[in-house]
C-alpha cells in the first residue's frame, strides 16, 4: 500500500440486507459482491436509522441519528449547521466526488423560498462534488440517453415499461443504456482521471429501487417459482389487525408507485405476482453486481484497489410483498435492515478477510469508520463508532447491544392534501424502534406500542404489548429507549466549556 489513500463509497438504493448470497440467501447469486465479501469483513446485522432515502441518507452521510437531523421524510429540509462526511473530507484535503444523489433538501433559512432547487423532492448536500446527478427528476440520466441517440418517450419514465406481454418482461430499455450503466460509466470516467492522486468517491446507485423491473437479460436471471415466497399473514384484513398505521399502510400504498404499469393496491397482489416481482428485484441486483464487479476489476487493473477502503451500503431496504406491503416503511425489519462489507487493504485487515460480523452495527457508522480509516477522530456531533477494530478482529468492550431506527408517516408533498391518519398532527406521525437478537419495542407518539418476542416470533406478527407475561419486559425496553435517547441528544458543543482558563475540551 502507498501513502496515498482513497475512499469508495458505493451506496446502493432500496437492497434488502438478507438478499447476498454471500450470507446464505436461498435463490440469489451476487458472486462480485460476494469476492468483496471475502476479501473484506460482511456485517450481517446492518441496520439503516430512517426511511424512505432523505432521512435514510443524512443519517448516512451525517453520522446522526434521525432525532438529530430531523430530515424525517423527503422533501424535509436539512437544517444547515449540520456537519457531513463530505465537509469532513475536504478538512483532510480532499475534493469528495458523487455519482448519484443524496436526496437533500436545503435549509430555507438560506435560500429564498422561490429557489427552483425546492421544485425537486431533494437536491445536493453540501460538500459534494457532483460528477453525475441522478437527482429525483432524473433529467441528466435522460439527457445523457439523449446524448446515446436513444428516443426518450413523452413520460421519461415509460423507459422501464415492459418491452413486452410475458409475466417476466424486461424494461423498454436496453442494459447499455440503464441506469446503473450510467452510474458505472461516470463513476469509472472519474476513477480514470484520479489515478495519481488521492480521491474520494460516494458511488451511487438508483437500483434495485422501483421501478421493479430488469434490462435484458436480468429480468430473465432469476425463475420466479425458484424465489422465496412472502412471510405474511393469510390476507391483508388479518395483516391490519396488527397495529392501526399497518392498516392505514395496507389500504394507502398503490403498485403504481413501484411498477410503472401498476394498478391496485399492493397488498392485493397474490402470490404469483409478488414472485414476479421479487424476480425482477433480483435480477436488478444482479445488474447492479455485475457493475460493482466492473469498477473493482478497473481499480485492480490500475493498481488502485490496494490502496483504496470500499464501502459497500444501501440507504434502506424493501418490504417486497412481506407482511403484505411494498416499500420501505413502518417497523419491520425488511425495511431497515440493510447489506454492509468493509474491505480494508492494508495488510492489517489479512487475518479477517472473509469474515462476518454478528454484532449490531448501524448507518451512524459508516462516516466515523471512513475517518477512522483516514487517521481522523469522530467529530463530537456524529452518534456512530467506527467499524473499523471489527476489521483488525476485534470487538469493543462497549458495543452497542442493539439497534434503533425510527420512521416518521407524516404526509409529504406527492400526498398534498391528505391529512395524516387518525387524526393525528404531523408532528405525532413518529415511532421509534429498539431491538436486539430477543425482542423488539416499537413506540409512537400517539398510537400504541407494539413489543415482539422475536425468539418466538421471529417475523413479528404477534403483538405481546399488552399481554401481562410481557409487561416487565415492556418496561425494560421502554428505559432502554428513553436512555439512548438522551446519551444521543445533540452534542456538537456539550464537549466544550467556558473556565477561568478560557475555553476547555471536555471530551
Amino acid at each position: 500500500m502507498t501513502d496515498i489513500r482513497n475512499v469508495l463509497l458505493i451506496v446502493v438504493d432500496q437492497w434488502r440486507g438478507d438478499t447476498v448470497s454471500y450470507l446464505d440467501h436461498p435463490c440469489i447469486k451476487t458472486p462480485h459482491l460476494d469476492a468483496l465479501c471475502r476479501d473484506g469483513v460482511t456485517f450481517r446485522n446492518h441496520f439503516t436509522q430512517g426511511a424512505p432515502c432523505a432521512p435514510a441518507r443524512a443519517s448516512l452521510l451525517t453520522g446522526q441519528y434521525m432525532m438529530t437531523h430531523r430530515v424525517v421524510q423527503n422533501g424535509i429540509p436539512m437544517d444547515a449547521r449540520h456537519n457531513n462526511l463530505a465537509y469532513e473530507l475536504r478538512r483532510l484535503g480532499y475534493d469528495p466526488a458523487l455519482v448519484g444523489y443524496t436526496t437533500t433538501t436545503h435549509d430555507p433559512r438560506e435560500l429564498a423560498h422561490s429557489d427552483p432547487r425546492f421544485n425537486a423532492l431533494g437536491d445536493l448536500m453540501p460538500g459534494w462534488n457532483a460528477i453525475a446527478r441522478f437527482d429525483p427528476t432524473r433529467r441528466p440520466y435522460y439527457d445523457w440517453l439523449r446524448q446515446h441517440g436513444i428516443d426518450v418517450p413523452a413520460d421519461p419514465d415509460d423507459i422501464w415499461l415492459p418491452a413486452d406481454s410475458s409475466a417476466t418482461s424486461p424494461s423498454s430499455i436496453a442494459a447499455e443504456h440503464s441506469d446503473t450503466s450510467y452510474a458505472t460509466e461516470h463513476g469509472l470516467a472519474y476513477l480514470r482521471g484520479m489515478e495519481r492522486q488521492p480521491w474520494a468517491l460516494h458511488l451511487g446507485y438508483y437500483r434495485p429501487h422501483p421501478p421493479f423491473i430488469a434490462p435484458a437479460p436480468y429480468n430473465a436471471a432469476y425463475d420466479p417459482a425458484d424465489v422465496p415466497a412472502p412471510i405474511r399473514a393469510d390476507n391483508p384484513a388479518a395483516e391490519g389487525e396488527q397495529h392501526p398505521m399497518l392498516n392505514h399502510y395496507l389500504g394507502f400504498i398503490k403498485q403504481r408507485k413501484f411498477f410503472q404499469d401498476g394498478t391496485g393496491l399492493g397488498c392485493e397482489m397474490n402470490e404469483d405476482e409478488v414472485r414476479n416481482m421479487r424476480a425482477a428485484y433480483y435480477g436488478l441486483i444482479a445488474e447492479v453486481d455485475e457493475h460493482v464487479g466492473r469498477v473493482v476489476a478497473y481499480l485492480k487493473e490500475s493498481g488502485q484497489y490496494d490502496n483504496t477502503l470500499i464501502v459497500f451500503t444501501s440507504d434502506h431496504g424493501e418490504q417486497l410483498g412481506d407482511h403484505h406491503l411494498l416499500g420501505k416503511l413502518g417497523y419491520f425489519d425488511e425495511s431497515f435492515h440493510i447489506p454492509m462489507v468493509v474491505r480494508d487493504p492494508r495488510a492489517e485487515a489479512n487475518a479477517t478477510r472473509g469474515d462476518i460480523v454478528d454484532a449490531f452495527t448501524e448507518a451512524v457508522d459508516v462516516m466515523p469508520t471512513i475517518l477512522d480509516w483516514l487517521g481522523k477522530e469522530t467529530p463530537r456531533d456524529c452518534a456512530g463508532a467506527s467499524l473499523m477494530p471489527f476489521v483488525a478482529g476485534e470487538t469493543p468492550a462497549d458495543w452497542r447491544q442493539e439497534v434503533h431506527w425510527e420512521y416518521d408517516f407524516r404526509p409529504y408533498y406527492a400526498d398534498a392534501g391528505t391529512p395524516p391518519p387518525y387524526g393525528l398532527s404531523i408532528d405525532q406521525c413518529a415511532l421509534s424502534v429498539i431491538r436486539d437478537t430477543k425482542y423488539k419495542y416499537v413506540h409512537f407518539d400517539a398510537l400504541p406500542p407494539l413489543f415482539f418476542d422475536l425468539e418466538a416470533d421471529p417475523h413479528a406478527f404477534e403483538n405481546r404489548a399488552n399481554d401481562p407475561a410481557y409487561t416487565e419486559r415492556v418496561l425494560e425496553y421502554a428505559q432502554k429507549m428513553l436512555s439512548w435517547r438522551m446519551h444521543h441528544a445533540e452534542r456538537t458543543l456539550t464537549g466544550y466549556s467556558a473556565s477561568p482558563g478560557g475555553l476547555k475540551k471536555l471530551a
